[in-house]
């Protein structure tokens, strides 16, 4: 939390599906104040393939690997939900100019996984990089992960034991102390890939469980279930790494989930947050979830921020006790269920009146608040506001047509608090190939949401 300001930021920009024949790229943002190039894309590396929908990143090296001099955080892995190919990319050579070091095509992550639509990359200290799938190569649901190596990044097969996949994949976090990994579920792939469908409601199609693995052995030991259709998504630890707590967030239920290891030395969750669904009309239901996209944890493990991409406002809840999360700050920054639009609410539990349309710098901000990335000192949070092609021609076309958008807020982190900071915006509407949405963050020194401490 004591390093240096973060000074650039790398972030995917996706065309897939746009109609601009162009590859996705990774963005290279400078958000360094004191730069002349402050809040612009300073470099572009293009992919070479069409279609990738590139969506999370992770490092060849983490805190995972602390203290082992032979490891250098240099490399940036970009796995495609679209496609199963893994992009490896050179950040260190020049870290304002990234180049692609390596292409692993989608043939060897399916010959030797049977794998599809890659998720979530993280680095073990092992000197290993694992990547989770979501489904087979037929897609149906599959949650497996890929081993590669560090070094020379081939494949090297699936970190589970044969036969021991869970029944659906998505996110996974690790922690070592306590002998256990947890993953999450998205859905069955060949079904959310064509949108959100109200049909594949109360089917099994989306996730309910919390997937708990033994980190020695490799097998699935357990899983929790958090509801029909919850979609538990986004999964993190406390950072500390003798802390036996984490959350989730599930999407659909629009919940935080606490889990722990109680007395007996067993694993359980709790629900400690629920966002209440707002009665609307001129939506696909009669009542509209918030959508918990994304979370992550400060690294002092002292607030829990959260982004619900239909309702549109960013939250952040002091969870320093975190059987009982308290909210400290709101700020709505995009949604829905603004003022003068096709959505009416109804009936709302939370607020008096819809938000206005948010503007910045004259800009109408379309979409709502998707991955967020927090400053090592907790200071500032980025919020970015696409989440996946379909999904977002579903329900933001004009965010698709313009381009996204990243922001920053400022956090008050003694009392807490939030606000959006008004110098700054990245305007992804403007880019040379076409209007871009863009995704997860990464810092070339790393933060909270890639760093796992053993």
């Amino acid at each position: 939390m004591r390093g240096p300001r973060e000074r650039i930021i790398y972030v995917p920009c996706i065309l897939t599906d746009s109609g601009t024949q162009q590859p996705d790229y990774l963005a290279t943002v400078d958000v360094d104040p004191e730069s002349p190039c402050y809040c612009q894309v300073i470099h572009r590396l293009q992919m070479p393939y069409l279609n990738d929908e590139l969506h999370h990143t992770g490092w060849n090296a983490c805190s995972s690997c602390f203290g082992d001099t032979t490891k250098k955080r240099n490399k940036l892995i970009l796995p495609c939900l679209g496609n199963s190919r893994v992009y490896v990319v050179d950040t260190g050579t020049d870290p304002r100019a990234p180049r692609l070091f390596k292409v692993i095509e989608p043939r060897e992550i399916i010959e030797k996984c049977n794998l599809s639509f890659l998720h979530t990359s993280h680095c073990l200290g092992s000197g290993e990089v694992m990547i989770s799938g979501i489904g087979d190569v037929f897609g149906n649901g599959k949650g497996g992960f890929a081993i590669l190596d560090a070094e020379t990044f081939e494949v090297k097969g699936t970190w589970e034991r044969p036969g021991d996949a869970a029944p659906q994949g998505y996110d996974f976090w690790y922690q070592p102390r306590h002998n256990i990994m947890i993953s999450t579920e998205w859905g069955i792939p060949k079904y959310f890939v064509n949108g959100f469908n109200v049909e594949d409601l109360g089917k099994e199609r989306y996730g309910r469980r919390l997937n708990i693995w033994d980190w020695t052995t490799h097998c699935l030991v357990k899983s929790i279930d958090v509801g029909v259709d919850a979609t538990p998504l986004e999964v993190r630890f406390l950072h500390n790494p003798d802390a036996a707590h984490g959350m989730v967030g599930c999407v659909l239920q629009s919940s935080i989930h606490h889990f722990f290891k109680g007395e007996d030395g067993c694993w359980v969750s709790e629900k400690v947050i629920q966002i209440p669904n707002k009665k609307v009309s001129g939506w696909i239901l009669p009542e509209m979830p918030a959508f918990v996209v994304d979370i992550l944890i400060s690294l002092d493990d002292r607030f829990l921020y959260l982004s619900n991409w239909m309702h549109g406002d960013v939250r952040q809840y002091d969870i320093t006790n975190p059987h009982c999360p308290r909210l400290v700050g709101q700020v709505f920054v995009g949604g829905n269920i603004f003022k003068g639009g096709v959505v009416t609410v109804l009936e709302d539990p939370e607020l008096d009146c819809q938000p206005e349309p948010f503007v910045m710098h004259g800009k109408r901000v379309y979409g709502g608040p998707n991955m967020l990335q927090l400053s090592l000192d907790g200071c500032r949070l980025y919020v970015t506001n696409s989440f996946y092609t379909k999904w977002d021609k579903q329900f933001y076309p004009q965010m698709v047509r313009e381009g996204s958008v990243m922001l920053q807020l400022d956090v008050d982190t003694e009392k807490g608090g939030l606000c959006v900071n008004p110098d700054f915006l990245v305007d992804f509407g403007k880019e040379p190939f076409g209007p871009a949405r863009v995704h997860e963050m990464r810092y070339p020194g790393g933060d909270c949401s890639s760093d796992i401490w053993v």
